[in-house]
């Protein structure tokens, strides 16, 4: 195993070393399949290799506004942020789901939608929200959540966007009834029309959702299977920078372990692409005192630090209660920094027993989705039609949905019965748990663990700065 954390002689801080095969943070080095050792551009790509050979986390928002001057707004700030930021128009909920008419109904009419409708606005009005705010220095990202994205990606790659995220998987079943079968096909072509950027010198970056998908109740090793299978296709189809996602969870052990796990194994089926790894604060349902929302969101800049991760998605003191405001997505930008500044800590005993039985599970269950078949693409479908990948409460038509997972007591998830996921004998011995739910309350209860955990101390003393408009937090 490569050695990832070191101590420097007589100094009491602990740096990250987060340097793996494919996180090299030489950007001089040629890419995979470039002439003559020319390196195609690319400023999501660069800009997170420059900064990982600071040994600096970047962080960003998850912020969308349909109104372009807001939206314009909060790029500028975000970019004016005194920690490495990375930008992000986030998209709509029309446009994610293809109902473009739809978005240009409500526009006609004057309603705020929840995210900016890309392809509704055309080339021209896209261009000037990134004009003069592009660049090497400060990449921007397109989130949007499509299951079927080609108007999507079409019109980022017009307005000079080379960087964005989602999935064949990852934005198929979570979000949609669109078959499995149909995603596939489309995320090929999407993943074609990025890598063709090289011919004209820019390097595109796709980011893997699958870590994120239903992760608050999704046991770690499917999670790692899911964005290494998305990062594999991705690979397969011609994208050669790409990160790979995993969503914060209750148990901060088991959360590093997984981390150290996925970038284990991304080094070693990785090696002719760039990658890094991206974490995200918590995704389940946010604490609603605002002491609390700060506390999960610290932890999680602390947890992205100490895994070694190069990203962190943010989210705000907001989440439980509105849509954020460019000024909570300010307010956690800086709540993060200051917590990813704090002296860094090295994994210790618990999170490595984490580390090593979690990269013997996701090893053993990519072998065996990799075995089906050629191409990944036909991995991928045949693994979710025998059950041999399963997201548990997923009710997607093309996921089995017999597998379960438990919440134990301190936070870490483990499967309680893993169906058909083709797990070796001593493996599926020991992590099947005896426990199931048996009722709503309990999946409510598991849903809430974070929620109830954040929130107690604020009940025990009132947050005074809960937003006034805001309800008080129940817990």
């Amino acid at each position: 195993m490569t050695t990832m954390l070191h101590q420097k002689p007589h100094q009491t801080e602990i740096d990250v070393i987060d340097v793996l095969p494919g996180e090299q943070a030489d950007s001089r080095r040629p890419a995979a399949g470039s002439e003559g050792g020319v390196r195609p551009a690319g400023h999501f790509r660069d800009f997170v290799l420059a900064r990982r050979s600071e040994n600096r986390l970047i962080l960003q928002p998850r912020m969308g506004f349909s109104d372009p001057a807001l939206m314009r707004r909060g790029l500028e700030l975000v970019r004016a942020a005194t920690a490495p930021t990375i930008g992000t128009i986030t998209l709509d909920s029309y446009t994610r789901m293809g109902d473009l008419e739809g978005a240009r109904r409500a526009l006609d009419a004057g309603k705020e939608l929840n995210g900016y409708p890309i392809v509704t606005y055309g080339e021209e009005r896209n261009r000037r929200l990134v004009d003069g705010l592009l660049g090497a220095a400060f990449p921007i990202q397109i989130r949007h959540g499509s299951p079927l994205p080609e108007p999507i990606f079409r019109a980022l790659i017009a307005a000079g966007i080379e960087a964005t995220e989602g999935g064949p998987i990852s934005y198929c079943l979570p979000y949609s009834r669109v078959p499995l079968a149909a995603t596939v096909r489309s995320w090929q072509h999407c993943c074609r029309m990025l890598a063709g950027l090289e011919q004209n010198g820019v390097v595109g970056h796709l980011e893997s959702f699958g870590g994120c998908m239903l992760g608050q109740l999704c046991p770690p090793a499917m999670l790692l299977t899911l964005t290494l299978l998305e990062a594999r296709f991705f690979r397969e189809h011609g994208i050669k920078s790409l990160s790979l996602s995993y969503a914060q969870g209750y148990n901060e052990p088991q959360d590093v372990g997984a981390i150290l796990a996925l970038r284990q194994l991304a080094s070693e089926s990785l090696q002719d692409v760039d990658w890094h790894v991206v974490v995200y604060c918590f995704m389940g349902n946010f604490p609603r005192s605002r002491s609390g929302s700060r506390r999960l969101i610290e932890d999680s800049a602390r947890l992205a630090v100490k895994a070694g991760a190069a990203r962190l998605i943010v989210k705000t003191g907001a989440e439980a209660y509105q849509i954020p405001t460019i000024e909570d997505n300010l307010e956690a930008i800086e709540w993060s920094r200051l917590a990813a500044a704090q002296p860094k800590a090295l994994p210790g005993a618990a999170e490595h027993r984490h580390r090593e039985a979690l990269y013997a599970e996701t090893s053993a269950l990519l072998a065996a989705i990799l075995d089906l078949a050629p191409t990944v693409g036909e991995a991928i479908q045949i693994g979710f039609r025998e059950g041999y990948l399963d997201v548990p409460f997923c009710l997607h038509p093309d996921n089995r949905n017999r597998a379960r997972s438990w919440l134990d007591g301190d936070g870490s998830i483990y499967w309680s019965d893993p169906g058909r996921i083709p797990l070796p004998a001593h493996l599926r011995d020991a992590v099947g748990r005896p426990r199931q739910i048996s009722t709503s309350r309990d999946l409510a209860k598991m849903l809430a663990f974070n929620q109830e955990r954040y929130d107690a101390p604020a009940a025990a003393r009132p947050d005074h700065s809960w937003p006034a408009n805001a309800d008080v937090p129940e817990v």
